[in-house]
């Protein structure tokens, strides 16, 4: 497999890997200047997300390869239930390719529901979902040793699973590349997120899940909120009020949910330190409203005197 930056899990010790999700474009033009900017700040990875409504994620990537020379591309994440493997394997293969063997394979269960109902398909159980991924994974991972067109990384691009829950983050132990911690759990009462201590337990059920690899799979979160301000306080207070229909959502719980960076440029950049000795994650990704606003933060983070690996 192509180096994706991923050196294995060592806590504290795993250098930072930086990536936006583009949402907000509706051209190529707008798509060009989003991945150039991204490329010109200091990212590592541009990613496109996979939603009915959006532009179709395998071009935008093609696209935004082709404007840029050094970031690599990626899924974040496919919605693996509306894909047939095998044709799923071909458009990978065939990305890779036309990137340059820049690709990263995001890949999730799918969530929402009139997704589906828009797709005129039915809605499987979490558990449903969750086994077609691992299929998915699998067939494709065939795919690519047995069938031509076959992807430029070998045996495979580097695959990120997303998600939360506990059979989806044991299939990610066992089988990512790249874990991705999304920290959101679908209640009927709506999306709730998760806070530090539930991370920990996520982070220990995906390293069990894990165990006996040659090597750890690299963590990734998913950041759901940059705040950049001189007043933390108020910044928090302000989101207390944005929140104040979740129950439990007071400025000192949003101030320690590991999903919403608020502060300074330096405050935040101890926030992601702090993260990244704590559960061991050093790969962050933002949404592409804070692109500018997260850039600063980047450029604290590359001024970090080179780590020392343990064990190497």
């Amino acid at each position: 497999m192509a180096d994706s930056g991923n050196q294995g899990n060592q806590p504290g010790h795993t250098p930072f890997r930086f990536g936006v999700n583009l949402m907000r474009f509706t051209t190529g033009e707008e798509l060009v200047e989003s991945a150039r900017r991204a490329e010109g700040l200091g990212y590592d990875v541009v990613c496109v997300p996979d939603h009915l409504g959006l532009p179709a994620p395998f071009p935008a990537l093609v696209l935004a390869a082709q404007a840029t020379s050094r970031v690599r591309v990626g899924t974040f994440v496919l919605n693996a239930a509306f894909y047939n493997p095998v044709l799923l394997a071909r458009e990978v293969a065939s990305t890779d390719r036309f990137v340059g063997g820049r690709l990263d394979l995001g890949l999730g269960a799918g969530y929402v529901k009139e997704e589906f109902e828009a797709a005129g398909m039915p809605f499987p159980s979490p558990g449903e979902r969750v086994d077609h991924l691992s299929r998915t994974v699998a067939e494709l991972r065939r795919v690519f040793e047995t069938e031509q067109p076959a992807p430029v990384q070998r045996p495979a691009p580097p695959i990120l699973l997303g998600g939360h829950g506990d059979r989806m983050l044991r299939l990610a132990g066992r089988e990512a590349d790249i874990v991705g911690f999304t920290g959101i759990s679908f209640l009927p009462t709506g999306p709730v997120l998760a806070d530090e201590e539930e991370l920990d337990e996520r982070v220990a059920l995906v390293r069990e899940a894990a165990r006996g690899r040659a090597v750890e799979p690299e963590f990734n979160l998913l950041v759901q909120r940059v705040v950049v301000t001189s007043d933390r306080a108020a910044a928090l207070a302000s989101l207390e009020r944005e929140f104040e229909g979740l129950p439990g959502a007071s400025a000192d719980f949003l101030g320690r949910l590991p999903y919403l960076l608020v502060g300074t440029p330096d405050e935040i950049a101890e926030q992601v330190r702090a993260h990244r000795a704590r559960y061991g994650i050093s790969y962050f990704t933002v949404l592409d409203d804070y692109l500018t606003d997260f850039a600063p933060v980047i450029e604290r983070l590359r001024a970090d005197p080179p780590l020392t690996r343990k064990g190497r």
